[in-house]
């Protein structure tokens, strides 16, 4: 197995990450890709160091590095965590690129800042309009989206919201 869990987080690599989810779905490393944090050393490295400190395997990359060793990640006989900052990005990795995480059919939104002309779902839980509409290509590729902050906070399912983006 080489994906294990697929996340949504604004915060990406943090101590819940790499503490709480990684009790519930065991990991050898996380894999992190945002194009922004990847080309700035001091985020990077603090991405890096989040994972290193509880003894995962850290990797931050830009989607165009994600892309290249796509097939890579599948064939590793390691377990990773696979992290988005957002949902237009894990769209682009399972629709646009059609990356399929092995026996991994839901993935799991974690946090999203209340921002201008986001739409509240729950605590600490908002998203645009346009995130929305990455929410509903991944479900329609055939996931579930499962907006759930730590492995017992869970606030339901993309089917539940997805009227409040019109869908």
């Amino acid at each position: 197995m080489s994906v294990s869990f697929v996340r949504i987080d604004d915060r990406m690599i943090h101590g819940q990450t790499v503490t709480r989810w990684a009790k519930e779905m065991p990991c050898d490393g996380i894999i992190a890709v945002n194009d922004a944090a990847s080309t700035n050393p001091v985020l990077k490295q603090a991405y890096i160091s989040a994972a290193e400190s509880q003894g995962k395997k850290g990797f931050v990359w830009t989607l165009d590095h994600f892309k290249d060793v796509q097939e890579k990640v599948l064939a590793s006989s390691r377990r990773y965590f696979l992290i988005t900052k957002n949902p237009l990005d894990m769209k682009k990795i399972l629709v646009d690129m059609g990356f399929i995480p092995d026996d991994v059919k839901t993935i799991i939104v974690g946090p999203g800042n209340d921002r201008p002309g986001a739409i509240k779902l729950g605590n600490n839980q908002s998203f645009t309009p346009e995130e929305g509409e990455a929410f509903e290509a991944i479900s329609k590729a055939g996931y579930t989206v499962k907006f759930q902050l730590l492995p017992d906070v869970e606030i339901g399912t993309w089917d539940k919201y997805k009227n409040k983006f019109g869908f």
